[in-house]
């Protein structure tokens, strides 16, 4: 088989930050998706689960109801290997385009208070699984690291 695309990125090289991941053309349509790197692989422990998902819950709620993204918003989740999460938009988009938007996610996470949204056994899988603060951790974190400077080696692949 064919190695997929996200497994021929250099991770050795790889910072947090935004990154087109790919793009794929529904007809005429694009759909970009990002890969938005929290942590750098294999140098830095990886994400704990319940603040990646308290990140999941918060993110996709946010991204889901904005009011010029949210339209364009088709998946926000975790990354398998607990470095970082996918986000996926419709539209012929680069890194620059949504610095600003996960700016405002970040601020969301960040001055969030009381419970996330779907915490309850009727809306979540595995609800129990969240920890706000460790959200805010992760999410400060990027957020100083990638956004508030968001430098050219943060928005592009390593070669």
């Amino acid at each position: 088989m064919n190695k997929i695309a996200s497994f021929t990125v250099n991770h050795l090289d790889l910072l947090t930050g935004i990154y087109v991941s790919r793009k794929d053309y529904i007809g005429e349509e694009v759909v970009t998706t990002f890969d938005l790197r929290f942590t750098r692989p294999n140098e830095e422990p990886p994400m704990d689960n319940p603040g990646i998902h308290s990140i999941e819950h918060l993110g996709a709620t946010f991204l889901r109801n904005h009011p010029t993204w949210g339209e364009k918003t088709l998946y926000f989740g975790p990354m398998g290997c607990r470095t970082g999460f996918y986000v996926i938009f419709s539209g012929d988009l680069k890194s620059e385009d949504i610095v600003d938007l996960l700016k405002e996610m970040a601020d969301y996470i960040l001055a969030y208070e009381g419970e996330i949204p779907g915490y309850s056994p009727r809306d979540c899988g595995n609800y129990l699984d969240n920890n706000l603060n460790l959200a805010k951790i992760y999410i400060k974190k990027y957020k100083e690291e990638v956004l508030d400077n968001p430098t050219a080696e943060r928005l592009n692949y390593p070669n």
